[in-house]
């Protein structure tokens, strides 16, 4: 019997092939499940639907190898990680960045960021309260997320022809400044 994560991988392969071919939203279980070599069952013992086995896609396949260079502090190495791992999957990516509405692209890519840096936020907490709610870990982590989920998806959309280690200067100037700050170099 394989096991759990062989499994998934099989699944997240068949989609990932799919999803090149055919709309996002026209991919069926059976499809998936067809192109893994295993049943329908075997699918739902896994995931609730194909969105949630995007989600694990982005989760084990971008995130889950920056955790430890976050973890590290090496955030400019986890950056260039996560947008060199997106260009490997680039005809994958380029095709699912179009989803829409409800279950888009971006909500996805969303809730997997805010889940990495929520448990890296959980993790590095010290006991100090903060005045206003918006300085807890939820709220963070809703906005970094936010902002890289915007910097990855127009990334994607604009070709990914921009280089991970230029993404990674980008961000890094976009997340370690205030509006104040750009706006100050701006009049420089």
């Amino acid at each position: 019997m394989e096991g759990k994560n062989a499994v998934e991988a099989k699944l997240a392969a068949s989609l990932k092939k799919l999803a090149v071919k055919t709309p996002f939203e026209k991919i069926t279980i059976k499809q998936i499940t067809d192109g893994a070599g295993v049943i329908r069952v075997t699918f739902y013992n896994h995931f609730q639907d194909k969105y949630d086995l995007l989600e694990w896609i982005m989760a084990t396949e971008i995130l889950d190898p920056v955790r430890i260079l976050f973890t590290n502090k090496m955030f400019r190495e986890a950056i260039v990680l996560i947008f060199s791992n997106m260009r490997k999957d680039k005809e994958f990516y380029m095709h699912v960045v179009t989803m829409q509405g409800q279950n888009s692209f971006a909500e996805i890519v969303e809730s997997a960021i805010r889940g990495l840096l929520l448990s890296l936020l959980e993790e590095n907490r010290t006991k100090k309260k903060f005045a206003h709610k918006w300085m807890e870990p939820e709220y963070l982590a809703r906005y970094y997320a936010q902002a890289m989920t915007y910097v990855v998806v127009n990334w994607i959309k604009s070709g990914m022809t921009v280089e991970p280690e230029e993404m990674a200067t980008v961000y890094e100037y976009i997340a370690s400044r205030s509006l104040w700050d750009i706006i100050e170099e701006m009049q420089e």
